[in-house]
């Protein structure tokens, strides 16, 4: 099984939406999430399925 986002990829929680944040990790069916406004507070843990592909507006 491979996973969806990549390290680096800009993500939101479905309970959060109006936050972005940024894969740091993805190990053991688990992804590691940061918050780039807040990079000092403790990474956020995440299934795949409560996540969503950052959309880019144009």
């Amino acid at each position: 099984m491979e996973n969806k986002y990549q390290e680096g990829s800009s993500v939101i929680a479905l309970t959060d939406p109006l936050h972005t944040l940024t894969v740091r990790r993805y190990a053991k069916r688990i992804y590691y999430c940061s918050d780039p406004a807040n990079p000092q507070e403790k990474d956020k843990v995440f299934y795949e399925r409560e996540l969503k592909q950052q959309e880019t507006g144009a």
